[in-house]
């Protein structure tokens, strides 16, 4: 028990002597053009006058082993500073010319305080593309106008070519039909045909329903052929 006792109370001390520290948000991302400089910040507030926390930045990189590993800033082309106000303390990375292999996540690490690391900012390094080939607005101009007309080319060109066809179809489907009408009536002759059927309406109302056996008998006698 007495061991206990004793660890909380050094805990307690240790705590109270870093000081209470807060931390402020941190921009959480940054992206910036190949060349450019840029400025990344880390505030956070201390009760303790004077300050006993010393700030030191690390940048998070990725290793070889798909893991991240910490390394202290140091390059070049970086900038350390501070800036104070009040109870608000900032530490400042200026890249004065970013490189590609800048990108990465930056952190302040804080020592002699109860919180070690702050939020962080992720710096992403582009390069931004290069124009191949480069064209004046009269030029652009001139070729959207010949694709304006291009496309209603592709639309009327197609559109013409299939009435057409839709015309010759109707066309030819209207002589088969014709040809085929000039087909039922070929070999018939229709004068004989109605003439025929007039003379034996008129013959038959002529000698009315009913006929004498003698005429019938006479009529087959001169049908009969002779031996």
């Amino acid at each position: 028990m007495a061991t206990v006792t004793f660890f909380l109370l050094c805990s307690f001390i240790v705590l109270f002597a870093q000081g209470k520290v807060t931390l402020k948000d941190d921009r959480t991302w940054r992206r910036v053009k190949l060349s450019d400089p840029v400025v990344l910040d880390c505030c956070y507030e201390d009760t303790d006058k004077p300050s006993k926390v010393y700030l030191t930045w690390i940048n998070l990189v990725k290793a070889a082993n798909n893991t991240y590993a910490e390394e202290l800033v140091k390059r070049s082309h970086v900038i350390h500073g501070e800036r104070n106000a009040s109870m608000e303390f900032c530490g400042t990375l200026t890249f004065i010319s970013v490189q590609l292999n800048d990108t990465g996540l930056y952190q302040c690490y804080l020592n002699g305080s109860s919180v070690h690391y702050t939020h962080g900012t992720y710096l992403q390094v582009y390069k931004p593309m290069e124009k191949t080939i480069n064209l004046s607005e009269r030029t652009k101009n001139r070729i959207l106008t010949a694709e304006g007309i291009l496309l209603l080319l592709c639309v009327l060109v197609p559109s013409a070519t299939l009435l057409q066809k839709s015309k010759k179809l109707y066309q030819l489907e209207k002589k088969k039909v014709k040809k085929e009408e000039e087909n039922i009536y070929q070999g018939l002759n229709l004068d004989d045909c109605c003439n025929t059927t007039y003379d034996q309406i008129e013959r038959s109302q002529a000698q009315g329903p009913y006929q004498d056996v003698g005429n019938i008998m006479e009529e087959a006698e001169i049908q009969l052929e002779k031996p």
